[in-house]
């Protein structure tokens, strides 16, 4: 695998992580009102990280229990895309590149 690969690929884990953590904080201004979802430019940007963040987090969902109404499925897609991350470089390494 080539270095430009590599880097590519890491580099879009970690905006997707970025936006996973977008989504959480938004979700969580939201949840206390400190932001209104229905302004326009608010709800654009909840509904476009809930379209790339939303489909991951369905399959952790449904294995994972909510503990008091907390929702841990975004700290174990946190923990996921950095087990690929981590699994990209170990490839990268092992490849000899």
């Amino acid at each position: 695998m080539p270095y430009p690969i590599y880097w590519l690929i890491t580099n879009i884990l970690s905006l997707y992580m970025l936006v996973i953590f977008i989504w959480v904080i938004l979700s969580w201004l939201v949840a206390f009102n400190v932001i209104n979802p229905y302004n326009r430019f608010v709800g654009a940007i909840i509904q476009g990280t809930g379209a790339l963040v939303d489909p991951a987090l369905r399959p952790i969902r449904r294995i994972l229990p909510t503990l008091g109404g907390m929702d841990f499925s975004p700290i174990v897609l946190l923990l996921l895309v950095q087990f690929l991350k981590v699994l990209v470089q170990w490839i990268y390494l092992r490849a000899g590149f």
